[in-house]
């Protein structure tokens, strides 16, 4: 398989074939058009036999109208992040104005990250039987009608239902813009550009989320936080809902992918049960982990949970694994394709240092310290402007490998890390704190930018939608894993220290000792399991496809 060059037109000899080869000077048969001698250099030897059908036209969409939507595409990716991590300035005032307590509260970070995580993956199965524009539209409108619920909602349990389903609508849209973004670019080089730019803008709206909504604090309420998506994201809607084709290309429809199914047909088809599964076995482990500080690790509140949990995990991997592959909401091909296990991994990491941060310095900053929202939110301003500088590294990956770029975020990330652990005074900010957040942030970008190209080099382009899902439901999984193990961690040494704990320091501290950890074991796990261009790996070809054609894998286009 693969191009037909010319050379290999002369030079092949087809196998097993029945029709003899034709003479060189017999004359060209009746059936093809002879060009004249003023005939366009090219000449058309289709046959011009009837049964024959000429391939329907493809339009090429203007160039204008392709940026617009891709430009659409990422407000969608930003406002996703911006409902991940604008609460953390807007915490404090919630949990003020709902009275629920640190615990409770984490709920309303944890219910959006939960489902948007869980959801991320039967999202990427509907945007593969389905024409992407539908989730896309759903997604993007639904978020934004219900964070203007989020707005008037008057109960702490309201507020995390509604966060819960605002998950769901945030899910659909995420793989459902990378398949839109495969199909507006399908040229490798310009699309690895997009892909990048799509998953940089996301990280931008991670960091800068937590200065917007510090402006809403500090100069109307918590509400405008909510209303912003709204503003943002109805319009967003309404000019995709216009522009975006709903066929492949402007002529051909989708049946050449999707057949002639049904609706409910294809409906049926999508993997509920395992859904289902991963979302409960989520919902109760973060419930043990976030229970366990204040219950005690033996009572039967956290260890119940715990164990079912863990049996619902494995549940869902046996359920995956009897799925047709084609069906299944993570196929179990995907883990065999090349470093996309150790990269699932190292998706883990960068959501989870951002919210890490977040979670550990603005309560220290506005409620030990008793710094403004505003004040809080400039003071984070340096992982913005690491990941802003970051973001525009996309292009180093054609001259240093990949492997060392991936590492050397790691090292990064570490470094940072370790100088935070050591800003524990106001007047510290500037000599530690500051420059760990330069470090560290840039670090964490670093990861973002090259993981997200990696993982979608390592699958065919007829994947994207399932890959895109899986990086992102890795990288909510981390913000959402993380900050209920941070909250554990950090809540079991304040109630050590007495009523008086939550003003103390070392809860903090051990927070990021851990998280400095997990990153040393992901960079142990890049250098040992990350395998370059050449290198042997540990599984066959035909094990990794899972019984996929190795030819066909190998001739499709990457992303």
């Amino acid at each position: 398989m693969g191009a037909t060059t010319p050379e290999r037109i002369a030079t092949e000899t087809p196998q097993n074939s029945d029709v003899p080869l034709a003479n060189v000077d017999d004359p060209l048969p009746s059936t093809y058009n002879q060009p004249s001698c003023d005939a366009d250099p090219a000449p058309n030897l289709a046959p011009t036999d009837d049964k024959v059908p000429a391939p329907p036209a493809r339009h090429r969409m203007s160039n204008a109208r392709r940026y617009l939507l891709f430009t659409m595409f990422c407000v969608a990716n930003m406002l996703d992040a911006y409902n991940l991590n604008a609460l953390f300035t807007a915490l404090p005032v919630i949990r003020t104005a709902f009275g629920l307590n640190e615990a409770d509260a984490s709920w309303i970070m944890s219910a959006f990250e939960l489902t948007y995580a869980a959801f991320m993956l039967v999202s990427g199965r509907i945007s593969d039987i389905y024409h992407p524009k539908a989730p896309f539209i759903t997604g993007v409108f639904g978020l934004a009608i219900l964070s203007l619920g989020s707005g008037f909602v008057k109960s702490g349990v309201g507020l995390i239902i509604i966060r819960a389903v605002c998950g769901i609508c945030a899910a659909l849209s995420i793989p459902s813009s990378l398949a839109l973004i495969v199909r507006l670019f399908p040229e490798p080089q310009e699309q690895s550009v997009a892909i990048a730019l799509f998953g940089g803008v996301g990280a931008l709206g991670n960091v800068f989320g937590t200065m917007i909504s510090a402006v809403f604090i500090e100069f109307a309420s918590y509400r405008w936080v909510f209303f912003f998506t709204t503003i943002i994201g109805v319009p967003a809607a309404a000019v995709c809902l216009v522009l975006v084709p709903s066929s492949d290309s402007e002529g051909n429809t989708e049946q050449d992918k999707r057949g002639s199914a049904s609706w409910l047909q294809r409906l049926k088809k999508l993997d509920q049960v395992g859904v289902a599964f991963l979302t409960v076995a989520l919902i109760l482990f973060i419930f043990a982990i976030t229970s366990g500080s204040e219950d005690g690790w033996s009572s039967a509140r956290v260890l119940a949970p715990l164990i079912i949990s863990v049996f619902m995990t494995t549940g869902f991997f046996f359920w995956e694994a009897r799925m047709p592959a084609e069906d299944a909401a993570v196929p179990p091909r995907t883990w065999f394709l090349p470093n996309f296990a150790v990269l699932f991994g190292a998706s883990l990491l960068p959501y989870f240092w951002w919210t890490t941060v977040f979670a550990v310095f603005f309560p220290l900053w506005q409620q030990v310290y008793g710094w403004s929202a505003i004040k809080s939110g400039l003071r984070m301003i340096a992982i913005g402007i690491s990941a802003t500088v970051i973001s525009f590294t996309s292009s180093l990956g054609r001259y240093v490998p990949r492997k060392l770029l991936i590492v050397a975020g790691h090292v990064l990330a570490i470094a940072g890390t370790i100088l935070l652990t050591f800003g524990d005074a106001e007047d510290d900010y500037w000599r530690l704190v500051f420059p760990g957040l330069i470090i560290g942030s840039a670090g964490a970008m670093v990861i973002y930018m090259h993981v997200s190209i990696a993982i979608f080099q390592t699958a065919p382009s007829s994947m994207a939608g399932v890959v895109g899902a899986m990086f992102n439901c890795a990288l909510q999984l981390g913000a959402a894993l993380g900050l209920a193990i941070d909250t554990s961690i950090e809540t079991s040494l304040e109630l050590e220290d007495g009523p008086d704990g939550f003003f103390h320091f070392r809860g903090r501290r051990a927070v990021l000792w851990w998280l400095v950890a997990a990153v040393c074991a992901e960079m142990v796990a890049i250098l040992v399991f990350f395998r370059t261009r050449g290198e042997p790996t540990a599984v066959s070809t035909d094990e990794k496809l899972g019984g996929m054609d190795e030819e066909v894998v190998r001739d499709e286009p990457r992303v």
